[in-house]
């Protein structure tokens, strides 16, 4: 029968028979390119992959990345569950939202263990509005004067923020971070107990940062933590993609110097 009838007979339009798929030059070398980037960074998924190769000059959209991406059997991580926003009887929000640079920061702790089972302690801080981490302190314990010399130096450096969000941990509510926080005109947002969402931008990161590399690395020392931690608190803030910031990094190398 000929293509015309049979197209007639299951109502199907005739163009949908007509194209032959054809392998494109480059699609071996861009197959190679993604798997390589996809060992290197195995958490990211085939969106943040896609923008990876536009900046290395590739001419390719994220359709023909997730097909190479699937055909290759990569892993494409879970979407995490949306969260609802907390609001109040007269429609405002909970949570101060921020609208500028230093506007808000927030803090918190990420714990883990060297090979030898003995603990070590994370001091995350990160700016907000631009997600740029500001610091991650490693020790093998942190307390409330280590958050204040953190926040010294951090202070020194970038200036002083408007207000800053943590949870009611006894090293952000201790007597000598709240009154040091308020002689220097630091509001502090402290969250309901038991409501880690109300610090999301601080949770988010955190996750990420155990995702992507504490729960890949063994960490022999405290100072191979240390210097592990921060290389790659330095490539999230200048090279890895991301996706609320238009697919670009919080802090590109060129506003560091």
């Amino acid at each position: 029968m000929s293509e015309r009838r049979v197209c007639r007979v299951i109502n199907q339009p005739r163009s949908t028979q007509r194209h032959t798929s054809v392998l494109r030059d480059d699609d071996g070398l861009l197959r190679a390119e993604i798997v390589q980037l996809a060992l290197k960074y195995g958490r990211y998924g085939y969106r943040r992959i896609t923008v990876l190769l536009q900046r290395a000059g590739w001419h390719v959209n994220h359709k023909r990345v997730e097909r190479i991406w699937r055909e290759e059997g990569l892993k494409v991580p879970k979407k995490q569950p949306k969260r609802a926003r907390l609001w109040l009887n007269d429609g405002s929000c909970v949570r101060l939202r921020p609208t500028h640079r230093h506007h808000v920061w927030s803090y918190d702790f990420v714990a883990d263990r060297t090979h030898d089972g003995r603990s070590i302690k994370m001091l995350t801080v990160i700016d907000e509005y631009s997600r740029e981490c500001l610091a991650i302190v490693v020790e093998r314990r942190l307390q409330s004067d280590d958050v204040l010399s953190c926040l010294t130096d951090l202070f020194i450096r970038h200036g002083i923020p408007e207000y800053i969000r943590s949870d009611n941990g006894s090293e952000f509510t201790a007597r000598i971070v709240r009154q040091w926080l308020k002689r220097i005109g630091v509001q502090t947002l402290y969250i309901e107990p038991g409501s880690p969402w109300e610090n999301g931008y601080n949770e988010s990161f955190n996750g990420k940062l155990r995702d992507e590399l504490l729960n890949g690395e063994i960490f022999y020392t405290l100072k191979e933590a240390q210097v592990l931690i921060e290389r790659w608190r330095f490539e999230y803030n200048t090279f890895r993609p991301h996706s609320s910031l238009n697919n670009r990094p919080p802090a590109p190398e060129a506003w560091l110097h």
